[in-house]
């Protein structure tokens, strides 16, 4: 019986993907999702603001797995599956990548302004941000994730943080919601 029902989920999802990708190669048909595309799925106009865009730039970089500046289906699929149905764990973990600009593996004090700096300005619908309170946010976040007192957070670090205090959560999570247009295809008959 537990193989029956696990039988059933595959075909179930199998049944998904099969739906998301006619839609994906209907509204994408040379194949590959682009930046501009992805924009609009997350309801991103073209006159976003500088931080909206650059935010979306980030998250679309880190989505793009192959570093072709264009998403293709198994890149699209992972993103949909952590948008809408990632676990707190994987989401942690994307967002220690986006916020990990460089790519080293630990996030330095001008890494997590920049993305700090973004979400803020964002979330307060682009209000002038006030320096010395990121500079107050950045500062309690690394009090509160940095262990090791080295200057820098690590993934371990991040996701510990982040799941024990749900402030830190609050300002480091990257929440992403695609718009009604994207939920509007999804359910639309193919």
């Amino acid at each position: 019986m537990g193989q029956m029902e696990s039988d059933t989920e595959r075909e179930v999802a199998l049944k998904n993907i099969q739906k998301l990708y006619r839609r994906f190669a209907s509204e994408c048909p040379s194949g590959k999702l682009h930046l501009h595309e992805f924009r609009k799925i997350f309801g991103i106009s073209r006159n976003a603001t500088e931080e909206e865009t650059a935010y979306m730039e980030t998250v679309f970089r880190s989505f793009d797995t192959n570093k072709d500046g264009q998403m293709d289906f198994m890149e699209f699929v992972a993103a949909v599956h952590l948008v809408l149905r990632g676990k707190l764990e994987d989401k942690l973990k994307w967002s220690f990548k986006v916020y990990d600009g460089d790519g080293n593996g630990c996030l330095d004090r001008d890494e997590v302004k920049l993305v700090v700096t973004i979400i803020h300005r964002i979330k307060t619908k682009n209000q002038q941000c006030v320096s010395g309170n990121i500079k107050d946010i950045c500062d309690r976040i690394f009090e509160q994730l940095d262990k090791n007192n080295d200057s820098q957070i690590s993934l371990e670090e991040f996701m510990e943080g982040a799941e024990k205090d749900p402030w830190v959560m609050d300002q480091l999570r990257l929440d992403l919601v695609p718009c009604d247009w994207f939920i509007e295809h999804q359910n639309k008959p193919s």
